[in-house]
Formats: structure tokens, C-alpha cells, sequence
């Protein structure tokens, strides 16, 4: 009775020996796959330095979870790095535009945590830079600029209907290409306005219906 009791001992110690020495699943924790936040970003104007952040966001396994490594992935933009880059230095995922306009994709890559460098996991997402009223960028010549100009400065102010001119001060907006807008002329001491570059006006209020190429109008007082 007394081996068959030290035999259960030893047999209990074998198998706890066994178990402790299975790989721990936390070490082994692998990265299955990568989603970066947002999927897409469109930079509604060509412009040089507007930025954008994004995150990156791993499933893993062994055990299930999900991390924010944002600061861990390594990114950067496929094509087109003359209009969209990586801030270096700036916090991780940050892209700047760099002028011009078209579509690239955005990459977070990391290793998947058990087969070293060369196994790797890669999410993406795009980043649009894009300005309506060029024919050449994603827009394709959508929308067209009206400016306005007002003469003398002071004298008066004029204002669209739909929004986007209040001149002197907000004197260029993009319209689509089509569109009639509404502008009327508010001068500062009363009377009335000469309109140039109108379709059609009527004392202080003139309408223009918006071509490709844009437009100007001219209100002086």
C-alpha cells in the first residue's frame, strides 16, 4: 500500500512537470492580422503640410486580443510619396500631404510575434488628396472656383446664397460645375452696384451659373 501511494506521488509530480514545461501561450502570442483605422481619408484641398492620423489595430492569438500598436508597426506609403508622406518624428501614423493630388495606399507592417522578421502581417488603408476643381486630380474638374472682387475695398460687401463667398474676407469658393449661385451686393452706404461677369443681374443681385475653369466677378460700387 505504501509503494502504490509513493507511486501516485510520482506520477502526479511527472505530470506537473510536463505541464510546466509546455510553452506559456502569453510568450507565444502571435499577430494574425492588422486593421488600420480609418480605412480611408480624403485632403479636400491639394495643398502642401495638412496631416492626418491613424491607427493601427492587431488581432492576435494564443491568447485572443486585440491591441492598439499604433507606435509599433512600421508605416508607410505605398506610391505617390510626392503627394502624401510619413511625418517623421511625428507621433506614429501621422501623414502629411505634400502637394498635387491622387489616391495611395497607407501600410502598417509587424512581424506576427513567433517566426521572426521575416514573417510579417500588413494591414492598409488609403489616403486621398484630391482638389475638385483640377481636371487631373480624383475630382476630375467637379467643381470650379467663382471668385469675387469687390472695388473699391470698403464700399461693400457681397455674399452668396448658397454659402462659401462673404467678400471682402471669404472671396473664393468651389461650386460644382453647373451650378447657378446667387450673389448679392450689400454696399455700405446705400444705392446700388455695376456687375461684371455675370449671366444675369438685377440691381444689387447678380447670377452666375458656374463653368469649368471657374469664373470672376467683379462688384463695384
Amino acid at each position: 500500500m505504501k509503494r502504490s501511494y509513493i507511486g501516485l506521488a510520482l506520477g502526479a509530480l511527472v505530470a506537473v512537470g510536463a505541464v510546466l514545461s509546455l510553452p506559456s501561450c502569453g510568450h507565444d502570442q502571435k499577430l494574425v492580422s492588422i486593421a488600420v483605422q480609418p480605412t480611408s481619408f480624403t485632403f479636400l484641398i491639394a495643398d502642401k503640410n495638412q496631416t492626418t492620423p491613424y491607427k493601427a489595430f492587431g488581432t492576435y492569438i494564443h491568447p485572443p486580443a486585440t491591441k492598439d500598436i499604433t507606435g509599433r508597426v512600421t508605416w508607410a506609403v505605398d506610391g505617390l510619396a510626392d503627394v502624401v508622406a510619413v511625418v517623421p518624428g511625428s507621433p506614429a501614423g501621422t501623414i502629411t500631404t505634400q502637394g498635387g493630388c491622387g489616391v495611395a495606399d497607407v501600410s502598417a507592417t509587424a512581424s506576427e510575434g513567433t517566426g521572426g522578421a521575416s514573417n510579417i502581417v500588413v494591414g492598409y488603408a488609403t489616403v486621398t488628396v484630391d482638389d475638385p476643381t483640377k481636371s487631373i486630380c480624383p475630382g476630375g474638374g467637379s467643381e470650379a472656383t467663382l471668385t469675387v472682387q469687390v472695388s473699391p475695398i470698403g464700399a461693400g460687401t457681397v455674399t452668396s446664397l448658397t454659402g462659401g463667398i462673404n467678400c471682402p474676407g471669404s472671396c473664393i469658393a468651389a461650386f460644382p460645375v453647373g451650378a447657378s449661385v446667387g450673389l448679392t451686393a450689400n454696399p455700405t452706404g446705400g444705392g446700388t452696384v455695376t456687375w461684371s461677369g455675370c449671366n444675369s443681374f438685377s440691381g444689387n443681385n447678380c447670377t452666375v451659373t458656374i463653368p469649368k475653369g471657374g469664373v470672376n466677378i467683379l462688384a463695384t460700387f
